[in-house]
């Protein structure tokens, strides 16, 4: 499958909760969003932008750290937000519904390198990085990404 990769330069936090708005903007069931990127680099900023653009500025979010998984209601779908960082093995996210979930609903995935073999090869991955002055997020993606992100405007 070819893979097409877009990186932008992020140089406050609100530039990264406008990629998680924007972003939020094309989302649809069975979208997955693999966020990568050292502790620190925004993952839960992008990710808690992204889901309070869809369910309201006043939506708790908490970070699903301790939890794994938290999940939102969003109409016919929900939203799950998956934070890897302590998961002990792949068959952990099987047994959450992890897998089923990342094909049905609208899956945000933090430290998705620690179940390397069960995301879709469809998901739009995210590596934020921290350069000196700013940070930059690298979109790699396949052609069901290509048209909806040839359409977002991000000043960033």
């Amino acid at each position: 499958m070819v893979r097409f990769t877009t990186t932008l330069l992020l140089s406050s936090e609100d530039d990264t909760a406008q990629l998680g708005e924007t972003l939020a903007k094309y989302a649809q069931a069975g979208d997955c969003f693999l966020l990568r990127g050292q502790i620190g680099a925004g993952k839960s900023a992008l990710a808690r932008a992204f889901i309070r653009s869809l369910l309201g500025s006043e939506t708790e979010v908490p970070s699903p750290t301790f939890t794994l998984v938290q999940t939102y209601d969003f109409g016919d779908v929900e939203i799950w937000h998956a934070d890897l960082y302590r998961i002990g093995d792949t068959q952990e996210a099987v047994e959450l519904g992890l897998t089923d979930a990342m094909n049905e609903q609208i899956c945000l995935i933090e430290w998705p390198e620690l179940i390397e073999g069960l995301t879709p090869n469809t998901a739009l991955d995210i590596e934020l990085t921290v350069a000196p002055d700013c940070h930059l997020a690298t979109l790699t993606y396949g052609d069901n990404w290509r048209s909806r992100l040839s359409g977002i405007d991000i000043h960033a």
